[in-house]
């Protein structure tokens, strides 16, 4: 017997209250320094103080500078009067029968986005959002039908993984030893939006949560999806360092134009060019190209062939994606027969194929099935 969905609603105000006061989460180094120095922290002393705060932030997971218990009280009262702690705030959380969890956020604004935790054997993915909305209208995704609202700050992307973190107890007890494992020990922006039409913040938010006095996940543990911004991908080797996926789902042109727009714009052939080039590329770093598997659209013999000839050269691995379907969905999903068809053509030529499981499909939390239909409310309030 199926286990049931659970899902439990917080209560919280309609509009979050608007603070004046500078919110920590999110700065920089730097920035941090600099606000603590306009605060009156001497120059000499704004290093310590930075790495002190930094290291209870985001090692600590602390919310309070009451408990910042290395710093004088002076100054935990000065931060306390000028400076916030502020992550999203959950709205509802669910859970799927597979052990999948979808958090509904509210960030600033009174918007929402969402957030997905994906529990595996060997590892814990958390699927993070970049925007609320997105501009991309790929047509088999259901993000893409709601329209972009807003860039999320790096502030609210790193505070994604921290109320995660929350939720799933993650963060370090003092006194206590330290765990083995992680439960969030991989972090995908795949979640709403298009991370690279967001760079500054997602740059900013990213290199906080890789940073080793905090959060601590290595570059290699965090994925960043594009649909093939081509003029940002060498930005993303050189200035984040992450891993790349690459949202590919065609073949051909006039079915890519259908599938991902943006590919109007920039072609195949020119994406293909951009991920040649990129930086750092090697057999152990390899470019992952996602591929969803649409019946009758991208998934015949001849496409798979063909997908081999186009990413000769590159090294890679392609995700197979069973298309997850949502109410209203112009397409249908690949046969299982025509999936593992598919899958054995490309593995045979060299390159690794793995076929996604869907995880989460009861509370919509698969790939392509994100779409805060809160957001519709919230604009019919309005």
């Amino acid at each position: 017997m199926t286990a049931p969905i659970t899902q439990d609603v917080l209560t919280i105000p309609r509009k979050m209250p608007a603070s004046d006061k500078a919110n920590l989460i999110g700065l920089t180094r730097d920035q941090l320094r600099s606000a603590l120095i306009d605060a009156g922290t001497p120059e000499k002393q704004a290093k310590m103080r930075v790495g002190q705060i930094w290291t209870w932030l985001y090692h600590w997971g602390l919310r309070d500078f009451t408990g910042m218990t290395n710093l004088s009280k002076e100054l935990r009262q000065t931060l306390a009067d000028r400076f916030s702690i502020e992550i999203p705030e959950v709205v509802t959380r669910q859970i799927s029968s597979d052990g999948t969890r979808k958090y509904l956020v509210r960030i600033a604004g009174g918007h929402e986005v969402e957030v997905v935790y994906i529990p595996e054997t060997d590892r814990g993915t958390l699927c993070i959002s970049s925007q609320v909305g997105c501009t991309l209208t790929c047509s088999f995704c259901h993000t893409g039908t709601q329209k972009l609202v807003r860039n999320l700050t790096a502030g609210e992307i790193v505070g994604q993984v921290m109320l995660a973190r929350d939720d799933l107890d993650e963060w370090p007890v003092q006194g206590e030893p330290n765990r083995e494992g992680r439960l969030i020990s991989n972090v995908v922006l795949m979640g709403m939006g298009e991370p690279l039409y967001n760079f500054e913040n997602v740059r900013v938010g990213l290199r906080v949560i890789m940073d080793n006095e905090g959060i601590a996940l290595g570059r290699r543990r965090i994925t960043l999806s594009t649909s093939g911004v081509v003029p940002e991908i060498a930005r993303t080797a050189n200035e984040i360092g992450c891993l790349l996926a690459v949202s590919f789902h065609a073949t051909t042109d006039e079915v890519r134009d259908q599938l991902v727009p943006i590919n109007k714009k920039w072609n195949i052939a020119t994406l293909l060019d951009a991920l040649r080039a990129y930086p750092g590329l090697t057999n152990s770093e390899r470019i992952t190209f996602e591929y969803v598997m649409l019946q009758g659209v991208n998934d015949s013999k001849e496409d798979a062939y063909r997908l081999v000839e186009l990413i000769r050269g590159i090294p890679a691995k392609i995700n197979l994606i069973p298309f997850n379907e949502w109410p209203g969905a112009p397409y249908k999903r690949s046969s299982g027969n025509r999936i593992h068809a598919f899958a054995d053509i490309i593995h045979d030529a060299g390159y690794a194929s793995p076929i996604r499981t869907p995880r989460g499909e009861d509370i919509m939390a698969a790939c392509g099935q994100l779409k805060s239909a809160t957001e519709k409310t919230r604009k019919v309030r309005a």
